[in-house]
């Protein structure tokens, strides 16, 4: 059985890894070193208490096997509507094909009803041509051009 839950500090190494796995050549991360780099408990930390930005972890068989985070944003456009955007998006390559990754955006698109969002978005990176697949399948469209800008570079 797939759990979705919020994520704790004693997810991290679990959580750090998957960020480390490949997904069509790219990764979030280096990888857990140790110790941990604090960076990330504090990140977590300074999420806790916040109901409109939550990192989530799936479980399977009691092990970490898949991440995401949803923030709720909150616009003064579209009436003071709300919306949701999935962040962070990685499952496991050894449990892909088992539901883990329908079974977590399922969770994120239901949370952002109960919210009263109107729209749940998130973005892919343009080589991820799998993950755009699987996106499709659940509904969402490619209607928007995102545009980034590195700040880390500058």
């Amino acid at each position: 059985m797939i759990v979705i839950r919020r994520a704790v500090p004693g997810d991290l190494p679990s959580v750090v890894a998957l960020f480390a796995l490949p997904v069509d050549g790219n990764v979030l991360d280096q990888g857990p070193t140790e110790p941990l780099d604090p960076a990330y408990a504090r990140a977590l930390a300074s999420m806790e208490g916040d109901s409109s930005n939550i990192f989530y972890v799936a479980e399977l068989g009691g092990r970490v096997v898949g991440t995401f985070q949803l923030t709720i944003i909150q616009h003064i456009a579209y009436r003071g509507g709300r919306v949701a955007q999935v962040e962070n998006v990685i499952v496991d390559p050894a449990v892909r094909g088992r539901g883990v990754g329908a079974r977590m955006m399922g969770w994120a698109i239901a949370e952002a009803r109960a919210r009263a969002c109107f729209r749940v978005q998130l973005t892919s990176n343009l080589s991820r041509d799998g993950a755009h697949r699987f996106y499709e399948r659940l509904g969402f469209v490619a209607s928007h051009k995102g545009m980034k800008l590195d700040l880390a570079s500058r």
